[in-house]
C-alpha cells in the first residue's frame, strides 16, 4: 500500500507533511491524534482517549473540537465536544450511533489503538465564567452529556463547593453514559428523565416541574442537547447557557437559480442548480473539506470573490465581495465566484 500511496504523491506537488505522514501520520505540523484506548461506554456509544500530537491549546470545559477521519478516501469532518476536564493530558469522546453520520459510524465500527485522527482547535462558548456560580444547573440530552461532563470534571478537579445539579434525558438508563461516575461525584445531584422507556426519575419530557426537583432558583443554567430541549429550557429560563447539536431548519430555494457558479481556484464552472454550494461543488470533481455539512461546525468555510449567496439556515443574505461563508448552508442568488 505505501509505495502505491508514494507514488502518487510523487507525481505532484505536495508540502512536506504530506511526505513524512506516509512513514508516521503523527509527523506532521497539522493537529493530530492517536486512538490509546477504546471502551464501549452504552450499547450505542463508544468512548475513546485521544493522545495529540501536541496540547490542545486552550481547551475549556464544554468547548467542541472537530474531528477528521478518511473514509473511503475522502476526509470528513464533524464536531465533538470532550468529555475531558480541563488541562487533562487526554481528550475524551463518547461517540453515540447517529443515522446518517458518516464519521460517527465510522468511528463506532473502526476506532482502536493506533488510529490516527485529525484535531481542529477548540471553539465554542459553553462555558462556565471563570468566577463560578455558587448553584449550577447542567440540562443534557443524549449525547450533549459530554459538554456536561467537562464541566463537572472540572468542578471537581477544583474542588469546587458549590451545588450543583445534573439532568440528563436519555431514551432509556442504559443509554445515559457516565452514570457510576456521575453518581460517585460529592455534592452533585443527579436526576434522569427517561423518554421511551420506564425507569428513571422524572417522567416525561421537560416541563417546570422536572426543573423545580433538580435545584430551586440556580443561578445559573446550562443545556445542551436537541433543540426542542433547548427551547423549553429557554421557555422558563431564558438565560440559559445553550448549545444545541442540530441545526434550525433549512429553507430551501423553490427553484434553481440557473446562474453560473465559478470555482475559481480550480478553474471550474457550473450551472447552479439550486443546491447549497458544496453538493455543486462535490458534483463538479473537487473536494472540499467539511464537516457537518448542516452549517455549524464551520468546517466548509469558503471565501466568495464576488456575487450574492443566501444562507439557507438563517436567512442571512452575503453581498459583499471577499466575504467568508459556509457552503454547506450557501445557495447562490445568481452569479457566484467561489475561491476552491
Amino acid at each position: 500500500m505505501l509505495p502505491s500511496r508514494l507514488l502518487g504523491l510523487l507525481a505532484g506537488p505536495h508540502g512536506v507533511d504530506r511526505y513524512t505522514e506516509l512513514l508516521d501520520p503523527m509527523w506532521t505540523s497539522d493537529a493530530r491524534a492517536t486512538v490509546v484506548a477504546v471502551r464501549r461506554s452504552t450499547p450505542r456509544s463508544l468512548t475513546v482517549s485521544l493522545q495529540p500530537n501536541r496540547p490542545v491549546a486552550g481547551l475549556r470545559a464544554g468547548q467542541y473540537l472537530t474531528v477528521t477521519v478518511e473514509v473511503d478516501g475522502r476526509r470528513h469532518t464533524r464536531c465533538y465536544s470532550p468529555a475531558n476536564a480541563e488541562g487533562a493530558a487526554l481528550v475524551e469522546l463518547t461517540i453515540a450511533s447517529h443515522d446518517g453520520g458518516v464519521v460517527s459510524e465510522h468511528l463506532l465500527r473502526n476506532a482502536r489503538p493506533g488510529m490516527t485522527v485529525g484535531l481542529s482547535t477548540p471553539a465554542g462558548d459553553f462555558v462556565v465564567p471563570e468566577v463560578r456560580p455558587r448553584r449550577l444547573l447542567l440540562i443534557a440530552g443524549g449525547s450533549g452529556i459530554t459538554p456536561v461532563m467537562a464541566i463537572a470534571r472540572t468542578l471537581q478537579g477544583e474542588r469546587y463547593d458549590g451545588d450543583v445539579a445534573v439532568v440528563h434525558y436519555v431514551h432509556a438508563l442504559q443509554d445515559a453514559a457516565y452514570r457510576d461516575e456521575l453518581a460517585a461525584m460529592p455534592n452533585v445531584r443527579v436526576l434522569y428523565g427517561c423518554t421511551r422507556a420506564p425507569g428513571g426519575d422524572l417522567d416525561g419530557h421537560l416541563d417546570q416541574t422536572h426543573l423545580a426537583a433538580a435545584m430551586a432558583d440556580p443561578d445559573a443554567v446550562y443545556v445542551c442537547g436537541p433543540p426542542a430541549l433547548v427551547d423549553a429550557v429557554r421557555r422558563y429560563r431564558p438565560d440559559a447557557k445553550a448549545e444545541s447539536f442540530a441545526p434550525a431548519p433549512l429553507v430551501m430555494p423553490d427553484s434553481p437559480g440557473g446562474g453560473r457558479i465559478t470555482f475559481s481556484d480550480s478553474g471550474i464552472d457550473a450551472v447552479d442548480d439550486g443546491r447549497p454550494l458544496l453538493n455543486q461543488a462535490e458534483d463538479a470533481g473537487l473536494t472540499p473539506t467539511s464537516g457537518c455539512r448542516m452549517g455549524i461546525c464551520h468546517t466548509c468555510t469558503r471565501r466568495k470573490v464576488r456575487g450574492v449567496v443566501r444562507n439557507v439556515s438563517t436567512g442571512v443574505i452575503s453581498t459583499d465581495a471577499d466575504e467568508a461563508v459556509q457552503i454547506c448552508v450557501s445557495v447562490a442568488v445568481g452569479a457566484v465566484d467561489i475561491a476552491l
